[in-house]
C-alpha cells in the first residue's frame, strides 16, 4: 500500500504544479495594414443639390377664345415660333375686318380735308375767304389725319390680337403636358396657362452650403490652406440618388453674396452639359464640390473604415503591437479613399484586412505581402487625389 500511496502524492504533486503555470499567450494574428502619410488632397464638400433647367418659359394664352386644336407632341423637343396651338380665329378676323374698313373710311375724309385746304390756299391770298373759314378748313384736315393715325395703330392692335390666335413657342426647348384641351375656353384677362417649356441642355444644379461653411472655406482660402486652380474655377460632380455617378463635370457659375435669413445658407449654382439629357429638371442628386486643394490632407481605403452614426472608426496598430479601435470624422469619399478630418495623424498604422476577426486589445503582426509593382515616380508638381495608390504608403 505504500507504494501505491507514494505513486498517488506524486500525481498530486504533478497536477498541481501544472494548474500553476500561466495560460499561452495567445498567438498574434497577421494583418495588412498601412501608413498614413500627409499629402495634397482634393478640398470636397458634398451637398444635396437640385436639378434645374436653364430657362422655363410658361406658355399663356393673350386672348380670349375657344382652343381649336393642339399643335405639337408632348414631351418633344420644339424650336422657338413653333406653332403650339390655335385658338378660334373668327370673332378677332372679324373685328380685324372692322377696323380695317373704319381705316378705309378715315381715309377717304382725310383726303377730302386736305383738297378742301389745297382749294382754300389761294383763295385767302385773293382775299375771296376768310383767314378763319380757312383755319378752320385746315383744323378739320389735321383732325382727319389724327383719326386715321389712330384707326391704323386700331388696326396693327387688331391683327397682333388675330396673330396671337396661333399660340407658337417663346423659346425653343422641351414642351411639357398641355394644361388645356380643345374646346377648352382660355382667357387673356386671366392669362390662362397652356403648357411649358424648358431648356435643359445645359442645366442647373442649385444647392445650399451653411453661411458658417463659406466663411471657413474663405479664411482657409486666404491663409494658404486651400489652393485654387489657375483659373478660379471650381469644379462639381454630381452622383445619383441609385448612387451612380454622372459622367460630365460641371463649375459653379454663381455664387451669392448674401445669406437667406430662413435658413441661414448661401445660395450657390453649377452649370452642368446635359447632351443626353440624364439629368432632369426637379431631380435630387449629391453634389460634390472640388474647391481647391489641401496640401496636408490625409486619407485612408474605403474597405478599412467602419461606419457609424458619428463617423466612422478604424482599426489601428499601437505601440504594443495591439488592434486598437479609433473613432474619426469623414470627409467626403475621392476615388474608393475616405478623406479624414480628424482622428488620425501621420504615421499611424490603418489595418485594412481581417477586420472581421480582430477585436480591440488582441495582438496583430502586420504581414504585408508585396504586390510586385514598381514605385510610383514622384511628379514634379502637386500629387492629384486621383491616385489611390498614393493615397498611404504600404508597411
Amino acid at each position: 500500500m505504500k507504494p501505491i500511496l507514494a505513486g498517488l502524492a506524486a500525481c498530486l504533486l504533478l497536477t498541481a504544479c501544472s494548474s500553476s503555470e500561466e495560460p499561452p499567450a495567445p498567438q498574434a494574428l497577421p494583418v495588412k495594414a498601412i501608413t498614413v502619410a500627409s499629402q495634397t488632397i482634393p478640398n470636397v464638400i458634398e451637398l444635396p443639390g437640385r436639378v434645374e433647367p436653364v430657362r422655363t418659359a410658361e406658355v399663356r394664352a393673350r386672348v380670349t377664345g375657344i382652343v381649336q386644336e393642339r399643335l405639337y407632341e408632348e414631351g418633344t423637343d420644339i424650336r422657338a415660333g413653333q406653332p403650339l396651338f390655335r385658338i378660334d380665329p373668327r370673332e378677332l378676323r372679324a373685328s380685324y375686318a372692322q377696323t380695317k374698313a373704319a381705316l378705309t373710311r378715315a381715309q377717304a375724309t382725310a383726303a377730302n380735308a386736305r383738297a378742301v385746304v389745297n382749294r382754300y390756299r389761294p383763295l385767302v391770298d385773293e382775299n375771296a375767304i376768310s383767314g378763319q373759314e380757312y383755319d378752320a378748313a385746315l383744323a378739320a384736315a389735321r383732325e382727319a389725319e389724327a383719326n386715321v393715325a389712330q384707326i391704323r395703330a386700331q388696326l396693327d392692335a387688331s391683327s397682333l390680337q388675330l396673330g396671337y390666335t396661333t399660340v407658337r413657342a417663346p423659346i425653343s426647348g422641351r414642351a411639357g403636358r398641355a394644361q388645356v384641351t380643345e374646346g377648352a375656353l382660355v382667357s387673356q384677362g386671366e392669362g390662362t396657362l397652356m403648357t411649358r417649356i424648358e431648356q435643359i441642355s445645359p442645366v442647373y444644379v442649385s444647392f445650399a452650403q451653411a453661411a458658417s461653411e463659406v466663411l471657413k472655406l474663405r479664411r482657409a482660402i486666404a491663409g494658404g490652406e486651400v489652393d485654387l486652380d489657375d483659373n478660379d474655377q471650381i469644379e462639381v460632380r454630381l452622383t445619383f440618388s441609385d448612387g451612380t455617378a454622372y459622367p460630365v463635370p460641371g463649375y459653379i457659375d454663381f455664387l451669392a453674396f448674401s445669406v437667406d435669413q430662413q435658413t441661414g445658407t448661401v445660395e450657390l449654382r453649377a452649370e452642368f452639359p446635359n447632351p443626353d439629357r440624364l439629368l432632369l429638371p426637379g431631380e435630387f442628386v449629391r453634389a460634390q464640390i472640388y474647391a481647391g486643394q489641401i496640401d496636408n490632407g490625409l486619407t485612408v481605403p474605403q474597405r478599412a473604415v467602419t461606419l457609424t452614426k458619428d463617423g466612422g472608426t478604424v482599426y489601428v496598430v499601437d505601440g504594443k503591437g495591439m488592434a486598437a479601435i479609433r473613432p474619426i470624422k469623414l470627409g467626403a469619399m475621392v476615388d474608393g479613399n475616405w478623406i479624414v478630418e480628424s482622428g488620425l495623424k501621420a504615421g499611424d498604422k490603418v489595418i485594412v484586412s481581417n477586420l472581421q476577426k480582430i477585436r480591440p486589445g488582441a495582438p496583430v503582426q502586420i504581414a504585408n505581402t508585396p504586390t510586385g509593382r514598381k514605385p510610383a515616380a514622384q511628379p514634379s508638381s502637386k500629387p492629384s487625389a486621383k491616385q489611390p495608390e498614393r493615397t498611404s504608403g504600404g508597411e
